[in-house]
């Protein structure tokens, strides 16, 4: 596929699929996967690519801002300093123009190759589905990291009953209004299944391969990336248990005197 033929076919239209990629320091492993989602997504119609530069100190810019120079659906958005994963990818949402988001980490390790499985799962479900959560099968981490992700995915599962095998699984697919709606907070990407079906929603699975990462080390920290925090779960239980109805409104007609 020529990607240059790629990069002007879809000027001017908005699109109906956005990209969002958090990243931090990695500027190796940005091209071949801007490549790697143009070629994933093309099939979908109209798309747009965010990269959310989360206060990288090595050339991820100066690489972003190149390869964007020749393709129009490509965009960088930079944090002035590191913010953290969660800040990253709702700038992402932010920005974004479509109805239909996806994302995914920028290490490599979520196969863009998916997004089409992800988006159409979304589709289906209709507006009762608000979010699609990837879940990773033949995990790449050291067996130290998948041991501490299976015990605090498991943690999760049974205090807040969210059907989810993995919901540190970057590669997610959802209704741009409806994540908008949740409430935001640090690590909130690792929530989102609870928070999701807190707002009536239904949550859809999609089993996808794991990667190794394309090169380089994680830059997100031990901590934020595969422990969920006792006062982050705390308060998505509390957030749970608080949520009331919401009651069905509408205006009253104006009548003419």
């Amino acid at each position: 596929m020529d990607i240059q033929r790629m990069t002007t076919s879809h000027d001017g239209a908005r699109p109906v699929l956005s990209v969002v990629v958090p990243v931090k320091n990695e500027q190796d492993n940005i091209a071949p996967l801007v490549t790697e989602i143009a070629t994933a997504a093309f099939s979908l119609g109209v798309f747009e690519v965010i990269y959310v530069n989360d206060g990288s100190g090595d050339r991820s810019a100066a690489v972003l801002d190149e390869l964007a120079a020749s393709r129009p659906w490509l965009r960088h958005i930079r944090h002035e300093s590191s913010a953290g994963q969660s800040a990253a990818v709702r700038t992402g949402v932010r920005h974004a123009r479509a109805d239909i988001v996806c994302t995914l980490d920028g290490d490599g390790q979520n196969d863009p190759a998916f997004i089409p499985r992800l988006v159409q799962a979304l589709r289906e479900g209709g507006a009762g589905v608000g979010l699609v959560q990837g879940q990773r099968v033949g995990r790449k981490a050291s067996g130290f990291k998948r041991l501490q992700s299976r015990v605090a995915n498991g943690v999760r599962s049974r205090i807040l009953k969210d059907a989810t095998r993995d919901t540190g699984c970057g590669l997610k697919c959802f209704w741009r209004e409806a994540y908008l709606a949740l409430p935001y907070f640090d690590a909130l990407h690792r929530f989102m299944p609870a928070l999701m079906t807190r707002e009536g929603y239904r949550v859809a699975h999609v089993d996808v391969v794991d990667r190794p990462r394309l090169t380089g080390v994680s830059n997100y920290g031990f901590w934020n990336r595969l422990w969920v925090g006792i006062l982050d779960l705390a308060g998505v239980w509390w957030l749970i248990r608080r949520k009331r109805t919401t009651p069905v409104a509408q205006e009253a007609p104006r009548h003419a005197h």
